[in-house]
C-alpha cells in the first residue's frame, strides 16, 4: 500500500523542521569567545536557556536562538523592541471523513492534514529591549 502524499509531506517537513532547532549548548559553542567574558551567573542562565532582565540582545540570542518575529512598541517612555518566541513543537491535524451519495451506491472518502493555527496561539514568550537592555519578559501561562 502506498502512503498519502500529504502524509510524507507533512513526515518530511516534521523530520527536516526537527534538524533546525538549535540548543543553549550549541548557540554557547558558536559564541564562545563572547560567553567566556560573562560572568558566571550570566553563563549559568545561558546554559539553562534563561534570560534576565539587563541581558543585551547578544545574550538573549545565545539562550533563545533568533526571535521568530521582531516588533517595535512606542509609547509615552520612547521605544522598544520586542521579540516575539514561538512554540517549536510541531501542530498537525489528521482527519478522515466518508460519504455516502443519496439513494445509490456511491461511496466517498477523504483524507486531511493539516499545521499551524491561529497567528499567535503558538506564541510563549516575548523579550522586550529598553536602550538595548532587556527590560522585561512576558511568558504565556502554560
Amino acid at each position: 500500500m502506498k502512503a498519502p502524499l500529504p502524509f510524507c509531506l507533512a513526515l518530511a517537513v516534521l523530520v527536516l523542521g526537527a534538524g533546525c532547532v538549535s540548543s543553549p549548548k550549541s548557540r554557547i559553542a558558536k559564541n564562545q569567545a563572547a560567553f567566556d567574558a560573562y560572568p558566571a551567573d550570566v553563563q549559568a542562565a545561558l546554559r539553562k536557556g534563561e534570560v534576565k532582565i539587563s541581558f543585551t540582545p547578544e545574550q538573549v540570542r545565545i539562550a533563545l536562538g533568533a526571535p521568530d518575529r521582531v516588533l517595535t512598541r512606542t509609547g509615552t517612555d520612547g521605544q522598544s523592541e520586542i521579540w516575539v518566541y514561538r512554540d517549536a513543537n510541531p501542530r498537525f491535524g489528521l482527519g478522515f471523513g466518508i460519504g455516502i451519495c443519496g439513494g445509490s451506491s456511491s461511496v466517498g472518502g477523504g483524507v486531511g492534514v493539516g499545521t499551524g493555527g491561529a497567528e499567535f496561539a503558538d506564541e510563549h514568550m516575548r523579550v522586550i529591549f529598553t536602550a538595548g537592555r532587556v527590560s522585561a519578559v512576558e511568558q504565556s501561562a502554560k
